[in-house]
């Protein structure tokens, strides 16, 4: 005879629950999230690459990552390797401190927020599936200067953010695949006022708001070396694509307490705006749950792409970005004292970017190192790490920028409708 000590109805609600309050946080993450670079000015601002914070502590590598203990946006078909009675739920935060130096002097800032919510859990022995909200990209700067009988300044904000639902499936051991769908939505402000000695402001204000829907397709592949080793291959896939929504350039004057428009004007961002398609590979060794290094390449011909602005605002020159990752994680005993079960994480990248200022690239690098703790009574898991950047452009330097980064991550391990049964 059979007898239901924990029914799937109360664990479907707890899983609800948990759902529940991660679109609620990641709502209010996606607005809290803040950054502060003038690199951001130009197209639609600093990219993200979907990591989560265990994968920025390891350089942001991911595309041929599979865990059935941590969650994997970069590459969706990493989803099917959850084991079957695992549900998992990610959430990511960080502090950024900003400083610059140019013609010889200084500024520092502060940044930071909600940077993502994911979920995951399965839906067969051979099906996974995946929830969140990511930055696709982030904007925030503001700076000034003087000009002849007055001032000009410059500010921005907003970004692109990404509600995604994704599957992957295994239809056979070594190999899987997945997709992830996302719904791109945000606004992105850029002003400029030049105001005068006498008192009066002029304002050209650029909006683009952006309703659209996205994709990312992905493949890994397992070759086992040995009982306790393996190598896997991962490639992922985003499609280029016109961006739909509206953009518009508000020109008026402030003068007095009054504000006269002088020339507003919306248009679809369809013809004028577009995303590049991107390509990933990534090469992993893995030795059980213990070790796992990997090293990614990220290719986006962003020179095909479009990025054409209404009048009053000057185009962006667009450049084929690449990224190179490469990252490590090892866990001296799963069943060692707890110092030996904290997983030690390290890694670094070099990232050619996909904007240009002037006739200069703009190139961003860094290293990273992190620690996963694992809570004492759960398989819960605290990621904590640190990041130093670097971008400046070249060949000529113009603004160097140096930041430090501390990430924070709670990857929650639960049951996903656990039925005990007593005979």
């Amino acid at each position: 005879m059979n007898h239901n000590h924990l029914p799937a109805v109360s664990q479907r609600r707890g899983v609800l629950g948990l759902l529940m309050a991660a679109l609620i946080l990641g709502a209010l993450g996606l607005s809290a999230q803040t950054v502060s670079s003038p690199y951001s000015m130009y197209a639609y601002g600093l990219l993200g690459d979907n990591a989560t914070s265990s994968q920025r502590q390891m350089g942001g590598t991911g595309y041929a990552m599979h865990s059935g203990r941590q969650i994997n946006a970069m590459n969706p078909a990493s989803y099917a390797a959850i084991d079957s009675m695992t549900f998992l739920f990610d959430i990511g935060v960080d502090l950024s401190h900003h400083w610059r130096n140019e013609d010889g002097g200084s500024d520092h800032d502060w940044g930071g927020g909600i940077d993502y919510v994911t979920l995951q859990a399965p839906l067969s022995h051979t099906v996974g599936f995946s929830a969140g909200l990511l930055p696709y990209s982030s904007v925030g700067y503001a700076f000034g200067s003087a000009v002849e009988n007055g001032a000009s300044t410059h500010s921005g904000s907003g970004g692109i953010n990404q509600a995604y639902l994704g599957l992957g499936w295994r239809p056979f051991k070594p190999f899987s695949v997945g997709f992830n769908v996302s719904y791109l939505f945000g606004n992105i402000i850029n002003d400029v006022y030049a105001s005068s000695d006498a008192g009066q402001t002029a304002v050209f204000q650029q909006k683009m708001e952006v309703r659209d829907f996205h994709m990312r397709f992905g493949a890994q592949y397992t070759q086992r070396l040995s009982r306790k080793s393996s190598m896997t291959i991962g490639v992922t896939y985003e499609p280029g694509k016109a961006l739909l929504g509206k953009t518009y350039v508000l020109k008026y004057l402030q003068n007095d307490n009054k504000v006269d428009t002088v020339a507003p004007g919306i248009v679809d961002t369809k013809n004028r705006f577009s995303l590049a398609s991107s390509y990933g590979v990534g090469l992993a060794y893995d030795q059980g749950e213990r070790l796992h290094i990997e090293a990614d390449f990220t290719y986006q011909p962003w020179k095909e792409a479009r990025y054409n602005q209404l009048d009053g605002l000057s185009d962006a020159r667009l450049a084929d970005r690449w990224k190179v990752g490469v990252g490590a994680s090892f866990i001296p005993d799963l069943r060692g004292g707890y110092f030996k079960r904290i997983a030690y994480r390290a890694g670094a990248f070099y990232n050619r970017d996909y904007v240009m200022v002037g006739d200069n690239h703009v190139r961003d690098y860094g290293v990273s190192v992190g620690f996963g703790f694992p809570a004492v009574s759960s398989k819960t898991v605290v990621n904590l790490g640190f990041e130093y950047h670097n971008r400046q452009a070249t060949p000529n330097a113009l603004l160097k920028e140096q930041y430090f980064n501390i990430t924070l991550g709670v990857n929650f391990n639960a049951v996903w409708f656990f039925r005990n049964r007593l005979l």
